[in-house]
């Protein structure tokens, strides 16, 4: 039976800034800013967490559902790395607050930034067990990345945001090969977060994993996909991307170590596979378990799809666990997403400049894991709040009372 992706959209922050003005500000090399090959960088407010990303990202797709699709969601599942307790998972805010049946087996799983893909899996495979016939599942991967440091090259490039993914025996998006998957797994201390007020990393050992995990989850994948090549099975590419030029370097390794190509082979192979994936990721930054999901967003968006064509992604998640999995779009697939207008929701966000930028990061720090009374203050940014939010009918935090958040739309 077919099983994939129904609908699905993306949610990437209510405001950005300029990534060259944080090279700038911060007075880093500007000889490394074109490798980084980011553009923007997404940003939120103090009122906004995993669950209104989360929610902001998956209404308007239950907003074309008719009741009785909505009711038929039977599982709900977040990933995330940026959770909120340490028992109690955030799915359950997100339930509430899009209005789902209480006949919805919902919980969360966190694996870095693969915690997505784990997700996706996972649904994929209720829908197809057929256990409940006609059944749908709502994947939304959503983080934060409100701790990175000052001064740091990961600064530019950690941004916000929340994918949401409709999950169905109908998937008019992308139609997964089921069972065409290459996974390569193992313990690696590349990135953590090992307090609430602390993400650590070491950059040069996560490239290395990350190449690792490509190379050997691909190569699993040709091991059960009898005749899969690279070069000719996938039409497309789309890659989990920390920054674009991250995934540059990762095809170019690719095509240098399986066809012995040159530079201008490999950079034309690049312009028409892998970069159209890139231009979501381009203009958000990395948002972990949901940024290989910008990355299919944005390829189906921005490259010519007037038939049938494979796509093969790659999903990789530091610590580490990763998959090479691949699925066919339409152009259909196109049709279906233009309706969520996301080009469009990302050129609306609220452009920051580098001392607004700077003050933000200062106001959100106050927002730490952990919090028991604390009203949202939204004097100290009002002005961003009023281009944002104001009247969108996006939900937003209100206040934490005795640990318990509340939540109202705008």
């Amino acid at each position: 039976m077919a099983v994939g992706i129904e609908a699905m959209n993306l949610y990437g922050g209510s405001m950005f800034v300029d990534v060259r003005s944080i090279f700038e500000g911060r007075g880093l090399d500007l000889d490394r800013f074109d490798n980084l090959m980011m553009v923007r960088k997404a940003m939120v407010l103090p009122c906004e967490d995993p669950v209104t990303n989360a929610v902001n990202a998956a209404k308007p797709i239950l907003d074309r559902l008719s009741e009785e699709e909505k009711n038929s969601i039977e599982l709900l599942i977040t990933a995330t790395e940026s959770g909120i307790d340490f028992g109690k998972s955030l799915s359950t805010y997100v339930h509430e607050y899009l209005g789902l049946s209480r006949h919805c087996r919902l919980f969360e799983v966190k694996q870095a930034c693969y915690g997505g893909t784990a997700a996706f899996q996972m649904a994929a495979n209720f829908v197809a067990s057929q256990a409940s016939p006609g059944a749908k599942a709502l994947v939304i991967a959503t983080d934060v990345s409100r701790t990175t440091e000052r001064m740091s090259y990961a600064e530019p490039s950690q941004g916000e945001g929340a994918v949401a993914m409709l999950v169905s025996d109908r998937p008019q998006l992308f139609e997964l090969d089921f069972g065409a998957n290459g996974l390569y797994s193992y313990e690696v201390f590349d990135t953590c977060r090992p307090r609430p007020d602390v993400e650590l990393g070491d950059p040069d050992l996560s490239l290395l994993s990350y190449l690792e995990c490509l190379e050997n989850t691909y190569r699993n994948y040709t091991e059960k996909v009898e005749g899969a090549d690279f070069l000719e099975t996938f039409d497309y590419l789309a890659f989990h991307t920390p920054f674009a030029g991250m995934v540059k370097g990762a095809h170019r390794k690719m095509m240098r170590q399986l066809y012995k190509m040159g530079g201008r082979e490999i950079e034309a192979d690049f312009q028409k596979r892998v970069a159209p994936s890139l231009k979501y990721c381009e203009e958000v930054g990395n948002v972990y378990a949901a940024t290989v999901y910008f990355a299919l967003s944005g390829l189906i968006d921005h490259a010519p799809i007037d038939e049938e064509m494979r796509i093969g992604i790659f999903s990789y998640g530091s610590g580490c666990s990763s998959e090479f999995f691949s699925g066919v779009v339409s152009p259909e697939a196109k049709k279906a997403l233009s309706r969520m207008r996301i080009k469009e929701q990302l050129d609306a966000r609220y452009s920051l400049s580098f001392e607004e930028y700077d003050k933000l990061i200062d106001m959100n720090k106050e927002w730490t894991f952990g919090i028991q009374d604390k009203a949202v203050d939204l004097s100290g940014c009002q002005t961003m709040y009023d281009h944002a939010m104001a009247g969108k009918r996006r939900l937003i935090l209100k206040q934490i009372k005795d640990f318990h958040r509340e939540y109202v739309w705008s």
